[in-house]
């Protein structure tokens, strides 16, 4: 579906906006300094598919809790690993805002 012109020309403005935000710049700076080390990025896929699986297969016994957390305990203590983490959960929240900010100004229910 096309948006109508002064809808796709305000959409495109919103994402210039977002594309110049502080969190989307220290986002893109996380993203490139994780790519620069090979097998990086791979791993933090790997356990952010892991987290979103347990979280939503109701797989939130405190003992699968614990396991994972230890099981990743080392490799979130890499700077790089935190700040790309740390970085991306800034950009999710402030595009989760926003989506808030509209559908509240919109009444949609």
């Amino acid at each position: 579906m096309r948006l109508e012109g002064h809808l796709e020309q305000a959409v495109e403005g919103l994402i210039g906006a977002i594309k110049g935000s502080e969190a989307y710049d220290k986002y893109m700076s996380a993203l490139e300094a994780v790519k620069q080390q090979p097998g990086l990025k791979q791993q933090i896929d790997e356990f952010r598919k892991e987290n979103y699986v347990m979280q939503n297969t109701g797989d939130m016994a405190f003992e699968r809790i614990e396991q994972f957390e230890r099981a990743y305990s080392d490799f979130r203590e890499n700077p790089l690993v935190a700040d790309f983490l740390a970085a991306e959960l800034a950009l999710c929240r402030q595009i989760q805002q926003i989506n808030f900010n509209i559908t509240e100004a919109l009444n949609f229910e």
